[in-house]
């Protein structure tokens, strides 16, 4: 019978990724499953609660309940945001229906089709209509009970609906879990902030707001927050995971990306609708209208009868459940109607503060009922705080807050704060995991305990190809300042500059832009990019500069600067100062950064006698990592355009209280960078198993091949030799030979150039010895031992070949920290600091990478090279991107280096560089040697000599008769020649001969010469 072919290393390496992708496409089909968003049933209800103090009529609230594949189950409130319905947060409920929960969406009344009016939030309505939804939950056998009447139940949302979450909380005990999402703590201080003070702020938390009383309206986000209830509407992709997250307030003006909204617009736009009907037409502004604004008030725009407001509701009725109100009529609504689907009260008060940019006493109790904050301290239930760090409406002084206050309280709270925001992004799938692990513990009692620390999310400043943005999640262990946790840590960053006029203009216009209220992630980036330009005018601010940080510092949190105003004498000037505070970063190219596109307003009472009114003003909450040899500046300026500024013309002098002591004090909250584990567990073990398979065929492949190459007998190299290549060869595919039979040694105390025209094969016997690829034939030994991938002998070594793959977003000497720590060695043996004073950066060091030029990015390279100082150092053109001063520098380095014992290879093309700098040179071409030796010895291999003679003239005459002798030159006291073969003593003697007296007789050529007429590339004829 005929004999099986014999097994080759690539026959067993393709059967076995054979298996891999067999064993993948199974393990893949098994771990396929059921699809748990086909095992979820929903049912539309319609649940009529009662209208609440100076109401009459009931209201009824549309609502959809979510049902998993097992009941009972624990359930979950998912409320959306303002602007938004029960459509806004269908994908968080799903999601959280997949976990293993009944979840109950609702539209909030006067939202979507519920009826009612909007009182924001009040105790009194939308507080007592949640009591009835967890009312409604405990008659339900779906949901699991904790008692007669106590379903076991959490809730959560964005925004307006974030707010409820924390009231319901406060008013009903039966509440057993929360996780409010970028939402308020005083509706109040939110709306009217006033960042200034006559005595300092408390500083336990990072963000720990001033929440002085008589702020500044924020007029820009108030309006946008009026218009998305005045016109009326339910439009999709308001939730934690809508497509903006402005709209999760004002979900009204911006619809849905899959072109869906509940009332009735024809895909994004704003459907003015007067009243809650079934089925009637969509007024205002249908499909999409450009800058999603009010969308018609009752009335609207272009055929804008006043109707219902999408389709009806479906499914099985509810027990209490109400009819749809059918009255479209505008003049039937209470009130106004400018006041949209507002009550009177809310109305009334958004009118006031319009109209005169002042909080009353009766707005300022409406607002308090509306916050949270007057509930925290009745929160007992485990509480999950998510906020923005994008968040010009709602910023991480709120989310502190209420983390202060419930904790204060006894309750278990855990803060989390993301990349995003009402300025910026959606939570991302990490933050909604981390939603689901708090009610998965606390409702449904799996998995560990979530924790009490604290995480925060750093932007790196480096965007992907795609623009998006990269970073990281830093966690510590607990929020510093509250009760059990360590105190907050503060940098102080001195200040200078003397004190400096600023200029309110008459109007407050022109005005400064620094945001874009409500028009979300998108252009909430450009507004941040367009603020570097217009959130500074001319004469408006007065600006503090910082020295060049000489170490990177994350702000995390609010910082802190006292400043003093004063009037101008013969100016004019009102009794109060409206102000605001901004952080800067500079760079030193002039780029400036407004940290968190944020100002922090001020209303500041201004002594009338010219002394100075001083006051502590807690800047903007933000998370900002600033790079060493950037500055922060803080701004006051005169005007923002999203707020109420002062109108009268004014002059002040802004300085800094405490004259040359002046300080920034930074709040930092050191941690432990993580990455968050968002990947589905299906796709991570099939890849799992493709690459342990890999492996396995990897190392079968490799077992082979030394057997072949222990059958071809390479004996023992020279233990004493750092590097021994004997016969060494690389032939590619379609037959190209990169190297041919290459031999030479480097010796102890060696600095060996590598020298060799583009081409001639030196970076491959580079990457050959780093065992970076294989050889198709000879040996690598260094050390003695023989040199592969993996080799231990390569820690032996240090490299920098075909240049420098460092991460960008981090600082020089992080990577270099991050390079050594992965090799698994000792940190104390990587002698960074020798490292780094060789590379001369100097405090550039600190710098993020991604700021370096060409020359810092070599040297950088090349310190890392020279970490745990390597016995053996290989350089791959190291003096590239070097100006002169740093070659000569490099050479000085390279010297030492090899001086102490060490050795050195370098491959360069700069052969001037390599004369002065190597002791021994190996010059290659087409693949081969064709020189090996000393600089010496290859500088004399040419035939050019140098003659130092009394008589220059006679002396050229002698030896251009000399056989064989061309191109003779008289420079000054020497004559040279090319000998072409005729000895040099052969010379000398012709000249004494001829009665000429020779003082000196030597080689004439430089190290190019002989490279030149080496690599067959002379020039002389």
């Amino acid at each position: 019978m005929p004999r099986l072919p014999r097994s080759t290393p690539a026959r067993v390496v393709a059967a076995v990724i054979v298996l891999a992708l067999v064993g993948c496409g199974i393990t893949l089909a098994g771990l396929g499953g059921t699809d748990e968003a086909a095992s979820i049933r929903t049912e539309e209800q319609r649940i009529e609660v009662r209208g609440g103090p100076g109401v009459a009529d009931p209201v009824s609230l549309d609502t959809t309940l979510y049902l998993p594949a097992t009941t009972p189950a624990p359930a979950v409130l998912v409320a959306h945001g303002f602007g938004g319905s029960k459509r806004s947060v269908d994908a968080d409920a799903r999601e959280l229906a997949g976990r293993g929960f009944v979840v109950l969406a609702w539209s909030a009344r006067g939202f979507g089709t519920s009826t009612g009016q909007i009182a924001l939030n009040s105790p009194d309505h939308e507080v007592a209509d949640a009591r009835a939804l967890v009312d409604w939950l405990g008659t339900r056998p779906e949901v699991t009970p904790d008692g007669p009447g106590d379903p076991r139940v959490g809730i959560t949302g964005g925004s307006y609906g974030g707010a409820i979450s924390l009231l319901l909380a406060g008013h009903d005990r039966r509440v057993d879990a929360l996780a409010p999402v970028i939402t308020w703590n005083d509706l109040g201080q939110a709306l009217f902030p006033n960042a200034a003070g006559a005595q300092a702020a408390p500083v336990d938390t990072p963000a720990h707001g001033t929440f002085g009383p008589d702020g500044v309206f924020k007029r820009g986000w108030a309006g946008v927050f009026f218009s998305a209830g005045a016109g009326g509407s339910g439009a999709a992709g308001a939730g934690l995971t809508g497509a903006d997250p402005a709209t999760a307030l004002t979900g009204a003006t911006g619809g849905d990306t899959a072109g869906q909204a509940d009332s009735g617009t024809s895909g994004g736009g704003t459907a003015g609708t007067a009243g809650p009907g079934d089925g009637g037409t969509a007024g205002g502004t249908a499909g999409g209208t450009a800058g999603g604004t009010a969308g018609g008030t009752a009335g609207g725009t272009a055929g804008g009868t006043a109707g219902g407001t999408g389709r009806a509701a479906t499914g099985r009725a509810a027990t209490g459940r109400g009819p749809a109100p059918t009255d479209a009529d505008p003049a039937a609504r209470r009130g106004p109607v400018t006041c949209g689907r507002f009550t009177a009260e809310v109305c009334r008060a958004y009118t006031e503060a319009a109209t005169t940019g002042r909080l009353s006493p009766t707005t300022a109790e409406l607002l308090r009922r509306s916050s949270p904050a007057s509930v925290t301290d009745r929160i007992t239930a485990p509480t999950l705080l998510v906020q923005g760090e994008q968040d010009t409406l709602f910023g991480l002084d709120q989310s502190d807050a209420n983390a202060r206050q419930i904790a204060a309280a006894g309750g278990t709270v855990k803060t989390v704060w993301f990349s995003g925001g009402h300025d910026g992004g959606a939570p991302d799938a990490a933050v909604r995991e981390q939603i689901g692990d708090w009610f998965d513990h606390y409702l449904a009692g799996r998995g560990e305990a979530p924790g009490t620390d604290f995480a925060y999310a750093v932007e790196s400043g480096v965007r992907t190809g795609g623009d998006t943005p990269t970073g990281r999640t830093v966690v510590a262990d607990s929020y510093p300042g509250l009760p059990g946790s360590p105190p907050l840590t503060f940098e102080r960053v001195a200040l200078n500059g003397t004190p400096q006029i600023a200029v309110n203009p008459a109007g407050g216009n022109p005005a400064a832009i620094t945001a874009l209220p409500g028009v979300g992630g998108a252009l909430g980036n450009l507004g941040s990019r367009l603020s570097a330009f217009t959130s500074e005018l001319p004469g408006q601010s007065a600006q503090f500069r910082s020295e060049p940080l000489t170490a990177p510092v994350t702000v995390a949190g609010a910082p802190r600067v006292d400043v003093t105003v004063a009037r101008v004498p013969g100016q004019p000037a009102a009794g109060e100062a409206i102000l605001f505070g901004k952080v800067y970063e500079l760079a030193p190219d002039g780029r400036r950064t407004l940290l968190g596109s944020a100002v922090a307003p001020m209303r500041v009472a201004v002594p009338a006698d010219g002394t100075p009114a001083q006051v502590s003003v807690t800047l903007p909450g933000v998370v900002a990592p600033i790079q060493a040899g950037n500055r922060l500046v803080v701004s006051i300026s005169t005007t923002d355009q999203g707020y109420t500024s002062a109108v009268q013309p004014a002059v002040w002098r802004i300085g800094l209280a405490g004259g040359e002591g002046a300080e920034v004090a930074v709040p930092v909250v050191p941690g432990r960078a993580v990455t968050a584990g968002t990947v589905p567990l299906g796709p991570v073990i099939g890849i799992g198993v493709v690459l342990l398979v890999a492996l396995l065929a990897w190392a079968a492949a490799r077992v082979l091949n030394r057997r072949g190459r222990a059958a071809e007998g390479t004996g023992p190299g020279d233990p004493a030799a750092p590097l021994e290549i004997r016969g060494l060869a690389k032939t590619y595919k379609g037959g190209f030979a990169a190297v041919k039979d290459v031999s030479f040694t480097v010796h102890p105390g060696m600095v060996l150039g590598l020298l060799g025209p583009n081409g001639a094969g030196k970076t491959t016997v580079l990457r050959m010895l780093m065992g970076l690829i294989q050889p198709t034939a000879g040996t690598i030994r260094a050390f003695g031992e023989p040199v592969g991938a993996g080799a231990p002998v390569l820690a032996r070594i240090g490299a920098f070949v075909e240049g420098p793959g460092f991460l960008p977003h981090l600082s020089g000497a992080e990577n270099l920290r991050l390079y050594w720590a992965a090799t698994g060695r000792p940190a104390a043996d990587a002698h960074v600091e020798e490292a780094l004073e060789i590379a001369g950066l100097g405090a550039s060091v600190q710098r993020r990478v991604g700021t370096y030029s060409q020359g810092m990015r070599q040297r950088l390279a090349i310190a890392q090279a020279m970490l745990g100082l390597p016995e053996l150092l290989v350089l791959d053109e190291p003096t590239n991107g070097l100006d002169p001063p740093q070659i000569h520098a490099m050479r000085e380095v390279l010297r030492r280096y090899a001086a102490n014992g060490r050795t050195v290879l370098v491959s360069s093309h700069l052969l001037a560089e390599v004369e002065q700098t190597c002791t021994h040179v190996v010059v290659m071409h087409h693949g081969k040697v064709v020189a090996d030796g000393t600089v010496d010895d290859i500088i004399a291999g040419g035939g050019a000599a140098s003659f130092g003679v009394d008589a220059p003239e006679r002396a050229a005459e002698v030896l251009a008769a000399l056989d064989g002798v061309r191109e003779v030159a008289v420079d000054g006291t020497l004559v040279h020649a090319e000998l072409n073969g005729t000895p040099r003593a052969s010379a000398v003697q012709a000249l004494v001969s001829a009665g000429v007296a020779v003082q000196s007789a030597g080689p004439r050529r430089r190290l190019e010469d002989a490279f030149l007429q080496l690599v067959g590339e002379d020039l002389a004829p």
